[in-house]
């Protein structure tokens, strides 16, 4: 991994809306719940979660021209994000994600309308070559088409830029498949590495997470990270393997979760931190986005993340 550098946050960048039944559902009928609307989009989430930890961060994203795009953006700028380079696309709709929550702030459904990343042609990225040139590392989520998935990763090994990915959903980490012998990292759930590596174990079987990260490695990553929940993480490279317990906390709201536990993995990498550190960073990255209703904490800093470093 290069020394110095800018981290290519890259994938999406979307409006979320989250919504927390009061009582049990009831189908074909409204009930009382609390609706709660945020900036998401897992590429932004971890180029935020990262700008909030100090890091340099420039992403690359497309959004509308509508009043959701201009949000985002101006919101990201805020934050310390470069979006300079973002794709504002003409007469497109911006990204949106829906989530239903159980009544415990854990994600039940899901819905997402992410078209708007067709916008992220391989043309766009290769106009852009010097950002990955002059690029530490790069940080992508598989919303990005088959096409700018292969664009991206060609552009990363040209100019030897580590590559960190999140699968993004279960049925988006296939994409990453053809590619894993490129990955620097990747942060899967359990149905997404399920996906990739088709080992199939519960959340709670830990000694097969294991195996199945282990697996991930065999198969060409160099770093495999898996969220097993509420049983903690497990990660293996080349060298060692372990696991991270969860730290017990109430969840207000699960979403963003993981995407501040890859950043804060990130961070710990380009600190240079042995892995197993760097993913204590992550759980507890994690735990403090779990306690709050903001898909990005907003009061997060390096100070905030290692006083909740308590493992």
């Amino acid at each position: 991994m290069k020394e110095e550098g800018h981290v290519l946050v890259i994938g999406a960048a979307n409006l979320d809306v989250k919504c927390r039944p009061s009582i049990p559902l009831t189908r074909g009928s409204s009930i009382p719940g609390v609706i709660h609307s945020s900036l998401g989009g897992v590429a932004r989430n971890i180029g935020e979660n990262l700008a909030r930890l100090e890091v340099e961060t420039v992403l690359l994203t497309s959004v509308g021209d509508d009043d959701a795009g201009a949000r985002i953006l101006g919101q990201a700028a805020g934050s310390g994000i470069d979006v300079s380079e973002a794709m504002i696309a003409e007469g497109k709709r911006t990204g949106a994600y829906v989530a239903l929550l159980a009544q415990n702030g854990a994600l039940d459904f899901a819905m997402d309308d992410m078209a708007i990343l067709t916008a992220l042609t391989p043309a766009y990225f290769e106009e852009r070559h010097l950002l990955f040139r002059n690029a530490r590392l790069a940080a992508i989520d598989a919303n990005l088409t088959p096409e700018a998935l292969e664009t991206v990763l060609a552009l990363c090994r040209e100019n030897h830029v580590a590559v960190c990915a999140d699968p993004t959903s279960n049925l988006l980490a296939e994409r990453l498949c053809p590619h894993l012998s490129r990955l620097h990292m990747i942060s899967p759930n359990v149905p997404e590495a399920r996906a990739i590596c088709g080992d199939i174990f519960a959340e709670a079987d830990r000694e097969a997470a294991q195996a199945a990260a282990a697996h991930l490695v065999a198969m060409g990553v160099e770093i495999a990270i898996i969220t097993l929940g509420e049983y903690g993480v497990v990660y293996a490279d080349a060298e060692t393997k372990g696991h991270v317990p969860a730290i017990q906390t109430q969840i207000v709201d699960s979403i963003g979760a993981g995407d501040a536990q890859a950043a804060a993995i990130v961070f710990g990498l380009l600190e240079g931190l042995p892995l197993d550190e760097c993913v204590r960073l992550g759980v507890a990255s994690a735990t403090l986005t779990l306690r709050s209703q903001e898909t990005v904490r907003s009061d997060l800093s390096v100070d905030l993340l290692y006083d909740a470093l308590t493992i």
